[in-house]
């Protein structure tokens, strides 16, 4: 649901400095690890302005017979690096008409399936609330999702599902991303009970415990159909040597999911995600 190949933190004005067929080397083996476990898509959610390459995932999914989905939108969050000049200086509705072009004729022969966008926290600043509203312009027009990365928790969360209220858009086209990073549950079942996707990210040996409690808490609450898991697994991380620590992407099938009771499997991994971004 949320994981990435590659991700360029040295942000949207800068000229990309790594060489596309050592990333193909390095991650397609992770993916093909992937695809014995069964997987058939991978969200790739790295945005425009931090690394996305639309053709480097698209020579990784013909290779591996994984299909791998990516985004527009603009992501506000880590000190706003994503963020070009230009999305400073439109408004939320040129900023839309771009993502809705990019929608119609594809991003290096890849249409983009989902508005990937990012608030640095809460209260949301100026420029949020715009990437928000250019979001959710954008989706009413093109019919996907918007998976936005939230920071600033559950009042975030809040002051984003306000916009959409506001711009009269179903709260079902709303993913919040990096749910797991609220702990204070009710602001999950909220979320959940307004229609919205809760996504608990970042699954790992680390967070198991936790996000196993996430999980549980929404199936006692008849909101599982409302929820969403994933692992913010992967990374070739530009400008580290060989990449870095790329992680594998199968600890959620090993151990995660193995975990859970056998009746949360299939909506955790097929139902849900067809629901919340289409086929």
């Amino acid at each position: 649901m949320h994981e990435h190949i590659i991700v360029d933190f040295a942000g949207a004005d800068s000229t990309a400095t790594y060489d596309p067929a050592e990333v193909f080397r390095i991650a397609r083996p992770k993916l093909e690890e992937l695809k014995a476990f069964g997987c058939r898509r991978l969200l790739e959610c790295t945005p425009n302005g931090l690394g996305r390459d639309p053709a480097l995932l698209r020579r990784l999914g013909d290779a591996t017979g994984i299909e791998i989905w990516t985004n527009t939108g603009l992501y506000g969050a880590a000190k706003r690096l994503g963020l070009p000049k230009y999305a400073w200086r439109e408004t939320a509705e040129q900023l839309a008409k771009r993502w809705v072009m990019e929608w119609k004729t594809g991003v290096a022969g890849v249409k983009p399936r989902f508005i990937k966008t990012a608030v640095n926290g809460f209260p949301l600043e100026p420029i949020d609330t715009k990437l928000v509203e250019a979001a959710v312009l954008a989706a009413l027009e093109t019919g996907v999702p918007v998976a936005s990365h939230t920071n600033g928790g559950g009042r975030a969360m809040e002051a984003q599902l306000d916009i959409l209220t506001r711009l009269k858009c179903p709260l079902e086209r709303f993913i919040w991303v990096h749910a797991q990073g609220e702990k204070d549950h009710a602001f999950h079942e909220r979320a959940a009970r307004a229609g919205a996707w809760c996504e608990f990210d970042g699954i790992s040996e680390k967070s198991a415990a936790w996000h196993r409690e996430c999980v549980l808490f929404m199936r006692d609450q008849g909101l599982l159909n409302r929820t969403l898991i994933s692992q913010d697994a992967g990374w070739y991380h530009v400008g580290e040597p060989g990449g870095g620590n790329y992680r594998p992407y199968t600890y959620i099938y090993t151990d995660f999911l193995p975990s859970l009771p056998p009746e949360t499997h299939q909506p955790l991994m097929v139902r849900n995600p067809l629901a919340a971004f289409g086929k």
